[in-house]
């Protein structure tokens, strides 16, 4: 599965591609905000950082409003991935924009019905929200195992992006389903590191190490 930063933070960024498990970036609209940069300044900076897929959602509800935001966000970038609502105006243009070449992201996905009409869209990747659909009692991975299953029974090439990703349990479990991309907050991934008998293990390690060959011996 790969590993999606759900972030416009740049050093967020710079922290986990350094790590070299980041294969690309989610943004939209409420994190492009909370930079306080203009979308199209953000994305390209973005780009800089992460060389993989970037999602750049559009701002428009109509399609033709979709259509034009969605062919000059495809124009900043070689990695751009044009990101549409799951509507019927997103639809659409998410079928025009693949006819185009132009890579979508189909995303507020929350059920499987929604994530048919994405492929026969032609969408390069759906996000289901696993989270969210969480915060009203349902069991948002169900949808991400239910998602997989139907693209394979029919060979459907729209990858299946795990979003609100909340924990490291999400993460592995979107991965147990099937799902080929995850994509999580930083605080998500800088999670996924921590185990406490791996710090015991180093400490010992260490311990050890230190007393056979750093401390001095007795009379010297």
């Amino acid at each position: 599965m790969k590993f999606f930063l759900d972030t416009a933070n740049l050093d967020e960024l710079k922290k986990g591609a350094a790590w070299g498990v980041v294969d690309g970036v989610t943004t939209n609209p409420s994190l492009i905000a909370k930079e306080g940069i203009p979308l199209q300044e953000q994305i390209r900076k973005i780009c800089e950082i992460v060389d993989g897929p970037v999602s750049a959602e559009v701002i428009a509800t109509d399609v033709d409003g979709m259509l034009r935001e969605g062919r000059e966000a495809a124009k900043l970038h070689k990695n751009i991935i044009v990101k549409c609502p799951l509507t019927r105006a997103g639809i659409q243009a998410c079928s025009t924009l693949s006819k185009e070449g132009i890579r979508v992201n189909v995303t507020l996905c929350f059920s499987p019905s929604q994530a048919i009409l994405a492929a026969k869209a032609g969408a390069w990747c759906v996000s289901p929200f696993v989270g969210r659909l969480d915060d009203i009692g349902l069991e948002g991975m169900t949808l991400i195992r239910d998602i997989c299953k139907i693209y394979a029974n029919y060979g459907y090439k729209t990858q299946v992006l795990a979003a609100s990703l909340r924990s490291p349990l999400h993460v592995v479990q979107a991965a147990e389903a099937g799902s080929h991309i995850g994509t999580m907050p930083f605080k998500v991934l800088d999670q996924m590191f921590n185990h406490p008998l791996t710090d015991k293990g180093l400490d010992q390690f260490l311990k050890d190490y230190a007393k056979a060959f750093q401390e001095a011996p007795a009379g010297r």
